[in-house]
């Protein structure tokens, strides 16, 4: 079976909020496909997450940026089936992957996480975005911490490192 085969185990990176960035990676740690999902309501996204998990797929890990009660619907399904979470703060990856220059204010970090998460995007191969949400990019650069964290990947790799 190839890395980066559908039935390969993948992990599912969420920047949480009624407005969600998924970023789903393969176990070789390159993206498969990225996306910002617009639930609109808590009671929408709880309907939603059962099948935003089943569509992505076999997956090894589920990991969450963020907390409150968006969290507990998505850690609720995730312990339905049993699958292993990890739930981090923005701070927590952003101290890997950024400079702490580009950590000053949550704007300085959110256009650094643009450009970062638009080289992942390049170096995995997957599709080009025409426009690239902060929600979409932040997961895409959750997902890389994650694939480093759960050993994945070794290190970020260089075609991705500036």
């Amino acid at each position: 079976m190839s890395p980066d085969s559908p039935s390969e185990p993948g992990l599912l990176a969420v920047d949480l909020g009624l407005r969600s960035g998924l970023a789903l990676f393969g176990s070789d740690g390159r993206l498969r496909w990225y996306r910002s999902q617009n639930f609109g309501s808590q009671s929408r996204l709880k309907r939603a997450v059962p099948s935003v998990l089943h569509s992505a797929g076999p997956l090894a890990w589920l990991v969450l940026e963020g907390g409150g009660p968006i969290a507990e619907v998505w850690e609720r399904e995730a312990a339905r089936r049993a699958l292993p979470v990890l739930r981090v703060s923005a701070q927590d990856w952003r101290s890997r992957l950024l400079y702490a220059r580009e950590q000053r204010t949550g704007g300085l970090a959110k256009d650094a996480a643009d450009g970062l998460a638009r080289r992942v995007i390049e170096w995995s191969g997957a599709p080009r975005p025409t426009s690239l949400r902060h929600d979409a990019a932040e997961a895409v650069l959750l997902g890389l911490w994650a694939a480093l964290e759960v050993g994945w990947l070794e290190q970020v790799p260089p075609e991705v490192r500036r």
